[in-house]
């Protein structure tokens, strides 16, 4: 019998590492993603503040995306980037408890964003460079399935310690820094080998990798454009829960609805990434953005819990359908040498696009309700698929 080399294999140790960071890391994030409007609010921030607050940091996540990627690929390193992203969004986490004026916490919050910022190019960059063209997709989604399930854990361990200790916001900030170590001790675990720096490494400046679209290749403008042109129509999955909320759920079932997603998202995205490799991960792209037409112009309709769990549930295949398979097509479009700069280009603007996204679908739902909100939206995106479906993205057979 045949045993596989480190070679052959597709999940290397780098692969397994980097995911297993990735899952400690989302569980700390998502233990906090339920109850931080909440918290803001009993330390006296005003709605408004904290929309002030969650776009300022959002903004800096999205734009040092784009810089950190290109500064990663000019220097030759990805390790770096990751280390230093994972410990700053580890160490924001006890800051928001520690004390609570207000510059405090917008220095805080965008401390945690800029770690994402920092790691995301380089992060995806370092699973491109250990996989082949033909295992992207199980590469993303592997890792993908990880980070998903973290943010299944999460917002569990947060309703159980909230069902024990009602109102006591401060300490699960705390508690979150448990896994956040965890996931930095992982980090040391990562062995990197020393690539080609590109030339003037050190004149990198903040912006400088707008100019990535001037000299990157038609089929990666056209990826990228119908990607940001599907994230103008994305908004927050905030509205999804809100939706929920509209209908008359309770909080607590809100949370249980959204870790079902979860769920079901970790347990899908290694399974339609192994697809997406056999298929073409356009095809698959293609397939989930049909899928997300369909959730959102169904949204609107829907009125009980055992119609949001079969919605819930399309939106989770649609998620594992897509997040990773995106990457993994930008990856295979452009040079090694770039990869880091291709994905950092989109994920920075796309950062900005979806807060656009949901400012408008925001007002939308403000002027019209949600029912309007869910339907434009899922036509807009019905428009991008038709945009994939007759565009030409074919980059080899391992693209298509």
């Amino acid at each position: 019998m045949m045993i596989k080399t480190a070679k052959q294999r597709i999940i290397t140790r780098t692969i397994f590492l980097v995911s297993l960071v990735s899952f400690f890391t989302d569980i700390a994030s998502e233990m906090l993603y339920p109850v931080m409007p909440v918290y803001l609010r009993t330390i006296g921030f005003s709605v408004v503040l904290i929309g002030v607050l969650e776009g300022f940091a959002e903004a800096t996540a999205g734009l040092s995306k784009g810089y950190f990627g290109n500064l990663s690929d000019r220097m030759g390193y990805r390790l770096p980037f990751v280390k230093w992203g994972y410990l700053l969004s580890a160490i924001s986490k006890p800051m928001l408890a520690a004390f609570t004026y207000p510059l405090w916490i917008f220095f805080a919050r965008t401390t945690d964003r800029l770690g994402k910022g920092i790691r995301t190019g380089a992060r995806d960059a370092m699973l491109s460079d250990e996989s082949s063209p033909g295992n992207k997709g199980k590469v993303f989604g592997f890792h993908r399935a990880l980070d998903t399930a973290g943010a299944a854990i999460g917002p569990m361990i947060a309703l159980l310690y909230l069902a024990f200790f009602p109102g006591q916001y401060k300490w699960l900030f705390i508690i979150a820094f448990s896994p956040g170590v965890a996931a930095i001790a992982f980090t040391f675990l990562i062995k990197e080998k020393r690539r080609e720096s590109t030339a003037k490494a050190r004149q990198v400046g903040f912006l400088s990798y707008f100019g990535y679209w001037k000299k990157s290749s038609p089929a990666y403008k056209r990826l990228v454009s119908g990607l940001l042109a599907f994230t103008l129509f994305n908004s927050s999955d905030a509205f999804l829960l809100l939706a929920l909320k509209f209908q008359g759920l309770a909080d607590t079932m809100m949370i249980g609805v959204y870790i079902f997603y979860n769920l079901i998202y970790a347990l899908l995205s290694y399974p339609v990434g192994t697809v997406a490799d056999r298929l073409g991960l356009k095809r698959i792209l293609v397939a989930g953005l049909l899928i997300f037409a369909g959730v959102y112009a169904s949204m609107g309709f829907a009125h009980s819990l055992w119609q949001f769990g079969i919605i819930f549930s399309f939106y989770a295949l649609y998620a594992a359908a897509t997040e990773g398979v995106s990457k993994a097509l930008i990856s295979n479009i452009a040079t090694k040498a770039d990869t880091a700069t291709a994905i950092g280009f989109f994920t920075s603007f796309a950062s900005i696009f979806t807060l656009l996204a949901s400012s408008l679908a925001g007002l939308m739902w403000y002027n019209f309700g949600p029912q309007a909100m869910f339907l434009v939206s899922g036509g807009g995106v019905g428009c991008v698929v038709l945009y994939f479906a007759f565009s030409k993205h074919n980059v080899g057979k391992s693209v298509i």
